[in-house]
């Protein structure tokens, strides 16, 4: 049986009474209230991030970016796997290089920050702070590639890089952000269209399978796609608040790069040719779309798999202290051998404060260690996703939370894929298409006619865009907007 919801609390606060407990609930606003401001409070709160100084920036703070170290080592993980090797390129991008591909340099012209000062001397050409990679290492990819032997090249990089936003939030869109990009040239078409595929199929199975959060894989519409590619690739996400958010995108860049920095190699048959490229990214915004997707009102909610501590064990002292204290370190000890555990021996403050502290930082199994436990030879253990409460034998300790750790993780994925379900509306007709954004909002599945006209005017109108064309889905029908044939299913919300 569920618990009753207890009140979030501020770290660092001590409770001395019941009535100091009162007070924490206001900690965090109510999801429903104001998802913004949960949204925020959270961040903060959970001691994930802070505001820095420089505008636009935040402070990774150590509990923050422990989730974003295990999301990369997974993700480096799995793109050696598929072959990949890492390398790292300059920050700053010669002004010359960023113009020689004209609709790369359209696209992201406006977010672009410009050094023109070095030390006492103006610069001579101004640097481009990196915005994204494809300019510079493209130059590199024209020195290093010769022959059709050199090929493929498949590069990753993890790296910063600097999007000048007017309006940003944490984690989501922030004016330096922590991404990794891929860069690969490839002999064929075929083959460069097979990896941005591959590599979409490696962040879908992430995102899903690692972190729990159900995603719309498809392809960008020609009027949302990357700047400079032929085809752009995405996985989409439905937010806590019914708003769409772009976890990942891989992009088929054809031969615009290869042309506009002269990558060409000597093939097999003896002519010189044109590589083809890919470029593909995940950046720190799906730490925001952990949060966006699995918390509650009392914080956050973590898969175990990023969560920093997957286990807290908090000892319930009283006239037994030191035999509980040795009994909750003996339950750490065991429990360190296979999982990210922490002891909060602290005795500074009240289990029932540490229990709200941890919740709201997201921890997914708590351990309780109480005289009674002891007598009983268990321990007490509570789900963070669902409050249940269960007891754990000391004699099958470590499969007993492997089993409840592993019931969290499939019970995230289920609940947020429940939601997105309910939240996913077949639309026929653009009335229906409009009211759904001014109300409830969430994805709308509907057909379109392909005409950049009919996508910009169902932008205009409802501020929703085309978050995804899914792979192989087509049918017979007419435009949500004009009326006229249609076979194109397309997913639009108002996203991030």
């Amino acid at each position: 049986m569920a618990r009753a919801t207890r009140p979030v609390v501020l770290p660092g606060q001590m409770r001395e009474d019941d009535s100091v407990e009162k007070e924490f609930v206001k900690a965090i606003t109510p999801r429903a209230q104001d998802f913004s401001q949960w949204y925020v409070d959270v961040v903060l709160k959970a001691e994930l991030a802070d505001y820095a100084p420089v505008k636009g920036c935040i402070v990774f703070r150590p509990y923050g970016y422990a989730i974003w170290e295990r999301i990369q080592a997974e993700l480096d993980r799995r793109f050696k796997e598929t072959g990949h090797v890492n390398a790292y390129f300059p920050l700053f991008v010669p002004e010359s290089f960023f113009r020689r591909e004209a609709e790369h340099v359209a696209g992201f012209s406006p977010q672009v920050a410009w050094v023109t000062r070095g030390g006492d001397e103006d610069l001579a050409e101004r640097l481009a702070v990196r915005p994204t990679s494809e300019t510079v290492i493209g130059v590199m990819y024209s020195k290093w590639i010769q022959s059709y032997r050199d090929l493929p090249v498949l590069i990753n990089q993890w790296c910063n890089v600097v999007r000048w936003e007017k309006a940003t939030r944490p984690f989501i869109r922030t004016t330096e952000f922590l991404w990794q990009e891929g860069h690969t040239c490839h002999r064929t078409a075929e083959e460069a269209e097979e990896e941005a595929r591959r590599m979409l199929e490696v962040y879908r199975s992430f995102v899903e399978d690692y972190l729990a959060i159900p995603v719309i894989p498809g392809e960008k519409s020609a009027g949302e796609k990357f700047a400079g590619a032929v085809r752009t690739y995405t996985i989409e996400g439905l937010m806590g608040d019914c708003r769409a958010l772009q976890c990942a995108t891989s992009h088929f860049l054809g031969q615009n790069f290869a042309r506009s920095f002269d990558i060409k190699f000597l093939d097999e048959d003896g002519q010189l040719k044109y590589v083809w490229q890919t470029s593909w990214g995940i950046s720190t915004r799906i730490v925001g779309a952990l949060i966006m997707v699995h918390g509650d009102d009392r914080g956050l909610v973590l898969p175990p798999t990023v969560a920093p501590y997957q286990v807290v064990i908090v000892p319930i002292v009283g006239r037994d202290t030191e035999q509980v204290l040795a009994a909750s370190r003996e339950v750490a000890d065991r429990l360190r051998q296979r999982f990210r555990v922490r002891l909060d021996d602290r005795p500074e403050y009240s289990p029932g404060w540490k229990f709200n502290d941890w919740e709201m930082r997201g921890v997914p199994l708590r351990l309780e260690v109480g005289p009674r436990d002891l007598a009983a030879r268990q321990v007490t253990a509570a789900r963070r996703d669902t409050g249940e409460r269960t007891v754990v034998p000391m004699e099958r300790l470590e499969e007993g939370v492997a089993e409840l750790l592993e019931e969290v993780h499939r019970g995230l994925y289920r609940k947020a894929l429940q939601f997105r379900e309910a939240n996913t509306h077949r639309v026929h007709d653009f009335g229906t298409f409009k009211s759904i954004m001014e109300g409830p909002r969430g994805f709308i599945r509907a057909l379109w006619c392909e005409k950049p006209e009919c996508e910009e005017r169902i932008k205009q109108e409802t501020g929703a865009t085309i978050r995804c064309l899914p792979f192989g889905e087509q049918e017979e029908g007419t435009c949500v907007l004009c009326g006229e044939p249609a076979r194109q299913v397309a997913y639009f919300a108002r996203a991030y």
